[in-house]
């Protein structure tokens, strides 16, 4: 199932998402668990915050990352250097993977671009053995994400369009709390827990929050390259000035928060 994620370029991604997924891949994986000798696979591992992360926590036997993105998966194979570590690309809601292949799944912010979710986290409960872990974190999208709210918020105001992509992506049920713990209920899995976890997004001055966005890539860079000139160059000065917030350009650090779940593959009755 494609996901709604604009994906074009790798290091387009890296400046837009990546950096902030290095921050966020060791403390999912803190919460998720991780130990030696397990076969993890990394759902929507994009260009593999989370897959090097975890050979680094814990002395793996294997880790698989899957994405549906082929400039991630070409990426993300080319920075690899752990014979561990496997890369490949496919539909996280049609995996092809044996039922009970891995120990562990994990997915760090990619279930909210997956359109049939539901079906991704049974494809994740299936690839499990009974008695392992799945797990996953979603950026909580409407109160946990001012650098993103700053964008679409005045988007908003400036063009009625934007409001309803950014309904969809503020009230996406899964990227509310609770919201992960009761599909994670809905979906079999037991002994379900839920918390949530800090990062910072540091950026040097503006234009290294903009260049990003600019590239075209995630939902933000799609939206921006669908407006005129004159529309850009307005949305464009408008967060301009919301990033300074009256003062010089310069860096500036926002708080950013994801909502995470885990739960147990039940073994049969």
């Amino acid at each position: 199932m494609p996901s709604t994620f604009h994906a074009s370029s790798a290091d387009a991604y890296e400046q837009l998402m990546g950096r902030w997924s290095r921050q966020l891949a060791p403390l999912l994986i803190g919460f998720a668990g991780v130990a030696d000798g397990e076969q993890v696979l990394d759902v929507g591992c994009g260009t593999g915050s989370l897959t090097f992360a975890l050979p680094r926590a814990a002395n793996v036997a294997a880790v698989t990352g899957l994405d549906f993105a082929p400039p991630y998966v070409e990426h993300a194979r080319a920075a690899n250097t752990d014979p561990r570590i496997a890369i490949q690309q496919g539909d996280a809601c049609a995996m092809p993977f044996d039922t009970g292949a891995f120990d562990r799944a994990i997915a760090m912010l990619s279930l909210q671009f997956i359109p049939e979710v539901e079906r991704a986290v049974a494809e994740m409960r299936r690839i499990v053995r009974p008695g392992g872990t799945v797990a996953a974190a979603v950026w909580e999208t409407y109160g946990g994400m001012p650098a993103n709210r700053m964008f679409w918020d005045i988007a908003g105001v400036l063009d009625p369009d934007a409001i309803k992509q950014r309904a969809r992506m503020f009230f996406n049920p899964i990227t509310q709390p609770g919201g992960l713990g009761a599909l994670w209920r809905r979906s079999g899995l037991r002994d379900v827990s839920e918390t949530m976890l800090l990062v910072r997004m540091d950026y040097a001055n503006f234009d290294d929050y903009w260049e990003p966005i600019a590239s075209g890539e995630g939902s933000l860079g799609q939206y921006l390259t669908r407006l005129n000139q004159a529309a850009r160059a307005a949305l464009h000065e408008r967060v301009r000035a919301a990033y300074l917030g009256g003062a010089a350009d310069g860096a500036r650090s926002f708080a950013a928060v994801a909502l995470a779940c885990r739960g147990v593959v039940p073994h049969s009755a």
